[in-house]
This record gives C-alpha cells, sequence and structure tokens, in this order.
C-alpha cells in the first residue's frame, strides 16, 4: 500500500534551517562530543575533554580551574548549564562574581579544534587549562616514543615523536604562563597547563587552538595558524555547513516539537559519522564515546554494516552522496573471495590489519548488507553507472555469500563469522533468521541489479532462486507450537525458539507471510519484550536473559528501529509508533542531540559499556519516520514515488519537503477535519509523473469518494487485519495536485509512549493487538500495563463510540477526545486486560 509519483520535477522550497539549539541543566556525568570529519572533541559535561584529529589521541583529561579573587576554583563545581549547536557546545559556568561560557567547537573540514571561553567578571580573573598529553596513533596503532615542549614564539605546546612525521600543537596567543610535565627521581606531574591571560574586569574573550598533521610540523603549524587566524569564519561556515544539510535533505514539518527536534537532530547526527583519514579515505564510523587512557574512542572506526544499514537512512533523506561515498569505502577492502569486511580501525594502515587481527572479516551479514545497499542507493538515487562500475564487486560478493548455504540454501553464521550476535549464550547456532533474512533480500536486491544493467537472463535466474528461498525461508523457521518465528536454526538444523526482535529485520523488507509477521508482531509488543526506551534482544521472562547483556538483554536503538519499520510494514502501527518514539526521544535526553548505541533492558539507562554517538541508532530516528510512518519509497529511474502513510490520530497537518525523485524534488502536505483528509502535492518540470497513494485508515471509517483536483477518481480499497487502505493512481499534474479523501464514520485511535525518569523501570502501556468484527462495530483491543496506573489514548471522533467495556471514553465535544483505561492489580506489576468498543452498525 504506497503513494507513487512517477516524476521527474522539482519542488524548491524557500525555507530557513529550524533552529537546532537545544539547552538543559548540566549532566556532569553525560557524553559531550563534538565532532568534524577531520577532527574530535570528546568528553562530557563537567567540561573535561580529550582531542583527536584523526588518527592521532592528542590529549585527555583537559579540564579548566579559575583563578579568581586568591582562589583556584575547579570549573566542574561550578557548571550549570549545557547548550548545544550541530557545531559546537558550550557550558555555562558561574561564580559569585563571574559568568564563563566555553564553547567546544570542531570545524567540519579542518584537521583541528577550539575551545573559546567567554569571560564576564567584577573581579579579576584568570583562566588555567590543564591537560595530560596522550600522543598517539588510534588503536591498533602506536607511535613508540613521543614528546611535548613549548615553543614560546607561537605561544603553544608542540607533540611530536622521533620520525618527524606526526606532529601537533595546543596554544593560545595570549598565554600567559605554561607549565611543563615533568618525570624526575624525587616527584612527577602528568598534567600540562597553561594560563590564558587575566581579565581584569568587565568581558573578553580567550581562546585555545588544537591542530595536527600526519605528515609533519610544518603542515600541524600551518593548520594551527590557519585555525587561529580564521575560526570565527570556520565557525560560521560550519553552521552553515549544517544548516545547508538540513534544507537540501527531506524537510518535515510536524505538529510534535519533541519528534521535529529529533528528526532535525538525527540527521545531523547521522552525517557526523562522516570521518577523513589521511591515510584511508573518507567513510562512515560507528560511534563516538571517551577512551580515556587508551587510544580507542567509542567506535570511531569504520564498520561495514553499520555503514550499510545507516546508509538506507541515508538514502531516505536524499543524501546519496553519502552514501555513495560510505559504499565506495567499504568495497574498497572487500576480501578476495568476495566477502566484505566488518570492522576497519583508523589505525588500520599503520599495522597488518586484516591478517593480525581477527575482527576485518568477523561478520557474515555485512556481505548480504552490502548487496541490499547498493540495490537500495541505486534504485533511490537512479545511479546505474555506480551499479555498472560495482557489477563485479557485487558478484564476487554473491558468490561468497553462495558459498555459505546449507543444504536448504540458506546462508550460514557458523564457521563463515557471526550474524548479528556475535557472543553470548544465543550462540552457537547454524544460522540466524536475520542472517538467512538477509541473504534471501540479497536475492531480490541483485536480481533488481542486474535487470537495471541489462542483464535480464540472469535477473530472472535470480528472481527465481529468491522465490524459492523465500518460500523456504517462511516455512523452516516458524515454530508452530510458539506462533512465532524462531531467531535461528542450530547446528542440527532445529529450531531455537528464542523469540528475538531480530525477527523483524526480514519483515522490513516485506519477505515474511503477513499472518505470521502480525503472529509475531504482537507477542513482540509486550511488556516482557518492549520496554519504555525501545525493544529487547530477547524476553526478560526468558532464562537466557540479562539485562546487562550486550547481546541477551539490552536494548539497542537499532532493534527498535528494525522493528518499527517492520511493524508499520505489516500494518501494526500502535506498535512501530512506540517504537518510533522511544528512539526519537532518546535524541533529547542523554547526550544532547545524539542516540545511544545500548541501553540496559531492566532500567532507563545506557549500559556503562554503552558509546553514546551511535551513528546507526541515529539513523534509527529518520527510518521509521520517513520509511516505516510515511511509507516513502522512491524509484529515481521509473521516476516513481510511492507512499503509504500511517499517521497518528493526534495530527491534524504535517509538511514532507524536498523528497528527492532523480534530479528533482516533490513536496506533499496534509490536513485532517471530521470527514476530510486532503492531500497535496507539489511538483514542477515538464515530464510526466504517475502517483500512487495509500494512506491508511481505520476499518471503522468508509471511503465515501475520493476527489483529485475537485474530480472523483477510481480507488480501491486495500483491507488487512488491522487497517485498510484507500490506493489512488493518477498522473501528477505539473505544479499542485490535490487529493481529498472524503469519509463517513471517520474514526482514529492512537497513544503517544513517552520516556520514563532517568534509571526508572517500564510504566508506559502496551497495545498488544486490535481485532474488529465483522461488521466492524466492534474493536476489542488487548493491552497490557502497569498495575495502579490509568492511562489515555487518543481517539479521534469519540461520537462514534457508544460504549466501551473496561474503559472510559471522555468526550469534550470536539473532533477529539481520550479513551481512560486503569489497571488493577499487584503493585508494580504489568497485568492485561481486553478493552472492548462498541459503535453504531453502519448503514
Amino acid at each position: 500500500m504506497i503513494l507513487t509519483v512517477l516524476c521527474v520535477s522539482a519542488y524548491a522550497a524557500e525555507t530557513s534551517s529550524p533552529s537546532l539549539e537545544l539547552s538543559r541543566p548540566a549532566r556532569t556525568w553525560e557524553f559531550l562530543p563534538v565532532v568534524g570529519t577531520r577532527a574530535a572533541l570528546l568528553g562530557n559535561e563537567s567540561g573535561q575533554m580529550e582531542a583527536w584529529v584523526y588518527p592521532l589521541k592528542i590529549f585527555r583529561d583537559f579540564h579548566v580551574t579559575f583563578h579568581v579573587e586568591g582562589r583556584a576554583l575547579p570549573a566542574e563545581t561550578l557548571v550549570r548549564t549545557l547548550i548545544v549547536h550541530p557545531e559546537s557546545a558550550s557550558l555555562v559556568y558561574t561564580g559569585d562574581t563571574f559568568s564563563v561560557r566555553e564553547t567546544f567547537f570542531v570545524p567540519v573540514h579542518e584537521p583541528g579544534a577550539v575551545i573559546l571561553f567567554d569571560v564576564e567578571t567584577e573581579a579579576p580573573l584568570e583562566i588555567e587549562a590543564s591537560f595530560t598529553p596522550s600522543f598517539q596513533l588510534e588503536w591498533p596503532a602506536g607511535l613508540g616514543g613521543t614528546w611535548v615542549d613549548w615553543d614560546a614564539n607561537v605561544h603553544s605546546f608542540v607533540f611530536g615523536e622521533e620520525s618527524k612525521k606526526f606532529s601537533a600543537f595546543v596554544g593560545s596567543p595570549t598565554v600567559s604562563d605554561d607549565s611543563l610535565a615533568y618525570l624526575t627521581n624525587f616527584s612527577a606531574s602528568e598534567q600540562n597547563s597553561l594560563r590564558l591571560g587575566v581579565t581584569s574586569k568587565g568581558r573578553e574573550q580567550k581562546i585555545l587552538i588544537i591542530a595536527a598533521s600526519t605528515d609533519g610540523r610544518d603542515n600541524a603549524l600551518a593548520a594551527y595558524e590557519r585555525i587561529a587566524k580564521s575560526y570565527r569564519e570556520l565557525q560560521s561556515e560550519s553552521a552553515k555547513y549544517y544548516s545547508d544539510y538540513l534544507n537540501r535533505t527531506v524537510r518535515l514539518t510536524l505538529p510534535d516539537a519533541q519528534l521535529q527536534q529529533a528528526y532535525d537532530w538525527s540527521r545531523i547526527s547521522t552525517i557526523q559519522g562522516l570521518v577523513t583519514n589521511p591515510s584511508m579515505g573518507t567513510g562512515l564510523v560507528a560511534g563516538y564515546k571517551t577512551s580515556g587512557a587508551t587510544q580507542r574512542p567509542g567506535f570511531a572506526w569504520f564498520f561495514g554494516r553499520d555503514s550499510f544499514w545507516t546508509s538506507l537512512a541515508l538514502n531516505s533523506v536524499g543524501d546519496f552522496a553519502t552514501t555513495r561515498t560510505a559504499l565506495e569505502f567499504i568495497s574498497r577492502y572487500q576480501r578476495d573471495d568476495g566477502k566484505i569486511p566488518h570492522e576497519i580501525a583508523q589505525g588500520a594502515s599503520f599495522v597488518n590489519w586484516f591478517k593480525d587481527f581477527p575482527y576485518g572479516y568477523a561478520s557474515a551479514d555485512a556481505t548480504p548488507l552490502y548487496i541490499i545497499a547498493v540495490n537500495d542507493y541505486v534504485t533511490r538515487s537512479g545511479d546505474v553507472e555506480f551499479a555498472k562500475q560495482k557489477w563485479d564487486s557485487l558478484w564476487k560478493a554473491y558468490q561468497f555469500l553462495r558459498s555459505t548455504y546449507d543444504a536448504q540454501e540458506f546462508p550460514k553464521n557458523f564457521g563463515f563469522g557471526h550474524g548479528w550476535v556475535e557472543g553470548g549464550p544465543l550462540l552457537p547456532v547454524k544460522t540466524e533468521f536475520y542472517q538467512t533474512g538477509l541473504g534471501v533480500e540479497a536475492l531480490r536486491a541483485l536480481a533488481h541489479l542486474a535487470s537495471q544493467t541489462g542483464k535480464a537472463d540472469l535477473s530472472k535466474e535470480l528472481l527465481s532462486a529468491f522465490e524459492k528461498q523465500k518460500a523456504a525461508f517462511n516455512s523452516v523457521f516458524w515454530s508452530p507450537e510458539k506462533q512465532s518465528f524462531a531467531f535461528a536454526l542450530d547446528q542440527q538444523n532445529r529450531r531455537v525458539d528464542e523469540l528475538s526482535v531480530l525477527t523483524t529485520v526480514p519483515m522490513w523488507f516485506g519477505l515474511t507471510d503477513a499472518q505470521k509477521s502480525e503472529s509475531t508482531i504482537h507477542q513482540l509488543a509486550g511488556e516482557d519484550h518492549q520496554a519504555d526506551w525501545g525493544m529487547r534482544i530477547i524476553s526478560n521472562r526468558s532464562p537466557l536473559f540479562n539485562g546487562g547483556g550486550y547481546h541477551y538483554g539490552s536494548v539497542w536503538p537499532l532493534f527498535t528501529g528494525w522493528a518499527s519499520v517492520g511493524e508499520y510494514r505489516y500494518h501494526q502501527a500502535f506498535q512501530a509508533y512506540a517504537n518510533l518514539r522511544a528512539n526519537a526521544l532518546l535524541a533529547l535526553d542523554g547526550s544532547l542531540g545524539h542516540v545511544a548505541e545500548v541501553l540496559s533492558g531492566d532500567y532507563y539507562q545506557p549500559l556503562s559499556t554503552n558509546s553514546p554517538h551511535q551513528i546507526w541508532s541515529a539513523a534509527m530516528v529518520l527510518s521509521p519516520i520517513l520509511r516505516g510512518m510515511f511509507g516513502i519509497e522512491t524509484d529515481a529511474r521509473a521516476h516513481t514515488l510511492r507512499l503509504a502513510p500511517h499517521i497518528p490520530a493526534e495530527w491534524g497537518s504535517f509538511a514532507v519537503e524536498a523528497i528527492p525523485l532523480g534530479n528533482e524534488l516533490i513536496s506533499v502536505t496534509y490536513q485532517r477535519s471530521l470527514g476530510l483528509r486532503t492531500y497535496k502535492f507539489t511538483r514542477t518540470g515538464k515530464e510526466e509523473c504517475a502517483l500512487e497513494f495509500a494512506p491508511a485508515l481505520s476499518l471503522r471509517s468508509e471511503v465515501a469518494s475520493i476527489e483529485v483536483n475537485g474530480r472523483p477518481t477510481p480507488f480501491h480499497i486495500d483491507p488487512n487485519a488491522t487497517d485498510q487502505h484507500a490506493t489512488v493512481r493518477v498522473p501528477l499534474a505539473q505544479g499542485a495536485t490535490t487529493i481529498r479523501i472524503h469519509l463517513k464514520n471517520d474514526f482514529d485511535l492512537g497513544y503517544s509512549s513517552e520516556l520514563p525518569p532517568l534509571a526508572s523501570s517500564s510504566r508506559g502501556l502496551r497495545v498488544l493487538s486490535q481485532s474488529w468484527n465483522t461488521a466492524h462495530a466492534q474493536l476489542t483491543l488487548s493491552l497490557s500495563g502497569l498495575a495502579g496506573t490509568s492511562y489515555d489514548l487518543v481517539v479521534w471522533n469519540p461520537s462514534q463510540i457508544t460504549s466501551a467495556e473496561h474503559a472510559a471514553v471522555l468526550r469534550n465535544g470536539g473532533e477529539q477526545g481520550k479513551l481512560k483505561v486503569a489497571f488493577e492489580g499487584a503493585a508494580n506489576s504489568y497485568v492485561r486486560q481486553e478493552v472492548v468498543l462498541n459503535f453504531a452498525k453502519s448503514r
């Protein structure tokens, strides 16, 4: 059920970018990243930082002391407020007689960073900045012996090593005093420090510059002087870079302010995964966190499967250039037998990474994901030349995939590399449902790429193999006893009937039978699988579960995004929207503007090993919104846009702008009133476009008519177990096309979930399933809620309901009302109950 636009047209909206400033009281323990493509400052909201200029770590334990009125005040004791922008982050410190705003800024394309101090004081104040030198290459490489010295001519510490290839500078033009780390037989200090000069009274700005190079001192010094001279212009350029990015990718105007902020920030967070390594090139890294005394900053090196899952979100927002860059980077390291790499450290060029370390090709899932990602890119961008250039690489990847087949022609994990699960009690298995599903989808993807590159006979052969594998896949992994798909097949080819959210990955691609998918999703919607902050990998009732288990109990926003897209595809909008909101709200909590890698399965808090700014987690805000809720699919060569939106019941309007279709852009706006839904599509250009449009409607509602530009148009209804889609296929006229859907018995029901307080357990409502009787005069909701708690659901047009069992209908006389559901039972436990809504029989 989809909306399709065949078009080579343009909609160029003149819009200003949304304000992306976020602010809240500082949480001193929370991760604080500021990153560019060549450098990063990583720390926390106390102001403690470490500096990276890829692939070099410059220092750690950076912190500030304020010298005022004879006292030395540690800045972390005075931090009050955090303010973040895409290109920078600021901490505001306040003492009795002064305020200092410390701004961390990393230019997008420069090998360095800037720390600005805006001082306002009544008494003489001097800032002392201290740090521990940590001049080394990123893991697993090393520089051996390194040194730090003071260069008074440039007012900077100079970092170096014996080969004189690697160098860095940390300094300030206003330095009044410096102190070097030292080691003697009697005492030692690891700290370097410099004082930035006294501000007597009033306002003044101080600055600290960081720069480095892998190509000698002269290049490092040139970068240092360039940044020092032009940091104001660089800050403006970096802000513009992100503003332009928001304006040239798919823009949303949403009635939900939190969802709006989360979408915009997640676009920023995703593009911040783009990193340039001077000896390796540009690709997508997996995420960021501090390295402490080590040289391993979270997952800030290049990963195959992370890049591919992230690329699906980049394609959705129309950032095809970054996707192509990421695909090019990863494919460059394809093994001779066709296997696609799992991870490539930023220090890989300095060591024998692929032979001396076990990580390079550790996963099996990166190979089918590569084929899937290339197909998604080519389909949505129209860049068939890329498919032609990569055909040999794609074919080699397919041959490797075939080499892993078992007797059923399912790709194996055991002996070839892990699937999703890398360790823990869920292993060993022969093949995961996840892995086999990716293998099946890779066949379909390669068949499409073959057809696009003129290989019709091969495409037909691959499609035949796809249909055969798809049927076997749906049969072999299905558990009649559990009425759900299994996690895996073991080495004796027996089903491992552990229910897992990983089963939603094949649902993302529409590979699974509808009825089996619905049954699986209904079980995954239970409070044992779905926490308020996302999806656990397995049920917390499983004997294998551990809430801190990285691969056997924790919550990953990645899983949550998979589930949301899969649930929307199979029309389980309650569950899908809950998972979408969980990921989106995480972007506004924790590391502000970013989404965590992994959280506890027991309590709302990140795992202690969590990478707080994880790129594919941010991507899993974008994909559930665009691919899931809005159901947007595009085919650039066929000039088709398909849209099957499941719009929340409480939304009266929205706009989607700059949907890319080849070289053109399309916009969609929506307005809702009682009995009427209005969609307006805007395009320019001369080529014809065709639109297939299939918005979801309640099974209670009846479509009286559909008009296109004021004229009745044919439509057909595609019903399923939970909703129906009114489908129209019409050409889009040049300019604007307005579609109005007139409804009888207009009705809708929704629920907006929220995150619980930090470190608490789940307390939100779970909608397990919904079912209508044949006459659509009765709706039964299977719900789960916390005993002693009541929940409000949104009701669109509550006058439709004649009575309710185990719930109260609150009517306010308008278009919207509420359905209040209370749960009774033992305190702090989830209980289940059914709510039955009765309606007048339709005429």
